[in-house]
């Protein structure tokens, strides 16, 4: 009976970290198609947070007709390294229609990620390409979206996501049967690292 409870959990162990290795592939896939937007406030104040949103929307709304006709993340990646300066302004301009003088900077980075809920989609946890805005000290609570395929403007975000995305990628974040295994994965990851 040993016997048989050691070739048990042998197997269920195998397969659990078979299941995890295929998923981790996966999310690999989808990890390599995204760029995200990640946006830091100065502080948690009231006014700081009120402050980010602003400077959130007037960029998104600014800079959203530079995507039309990108079909890849690394030109999506090229489209916002080349506009660094006009996001820098755009949100300058806003902080101070907003009567103060705090610093904006933005840049391309790695950026890691938990698992985060959008909406309809879940993203898994891991490291992202992200397009980094800090506003002043960038001390306060954060907003993120996906920029590329663009999750973060309008109704076109699902179709984006469709049309940009393999199926597999596009299934993993649009079904609910993978966020305890996102978990799962994030956990994996973590793990992982320590053996590194």
């Amino acid at each position: 009976m040993k016997m048989f409870m050691k070739i048990l959990m042998s197997s269920v162990l195998i397969t659990v970290l078979m299941s995890a290795v295929a998923l981790e592939s996966t999310c690999s896939e989808l990890k390599d198609d995204v760029l995200r937007l990640h946006i830091l406030a100065n502080s948690d104040t009231f006014y700081d947070q009120e402050l980010k949103i602003k400077v959130r929307d007037s960029i998104l709304n600014e800079i959203s007709p530079l995507y039309d006709g990108v079909t890849t993340k690394e030109k999506a990646i090229a489209v916002t390294s080349e506009n660094l300066d006009v996001i820098t302004k755009v949100a300058s301009k806003v902080i101070a229609q907003n009567n103060s003088d705090y610093s904006v900077t933005a840049e391309i980075a790695k950026e890691y990620f938990d698992t985060r809920y959008y909406d309809d989609f879940t993203m898994p946890a891991g490291m992202y390409d992200t397009l980094l805005i800090k506003i002043g000290e960038g001390n306060g609570k954060n907003w993120w979206c996906v920029m590329y395929p663009t999750l973060c403007v309008g109704a076109s975000s699902d179709l984006a996501m469709k049309e940009n995305l393999s199926d597999d990628a596009y299934k993993l974040i649009t079904e609910d049967e993978y966020v305890f295994k996102f978990k799962f994965i994030e956990y994996f990851e973590k793990i992982s690292k320590l053996f590194s």
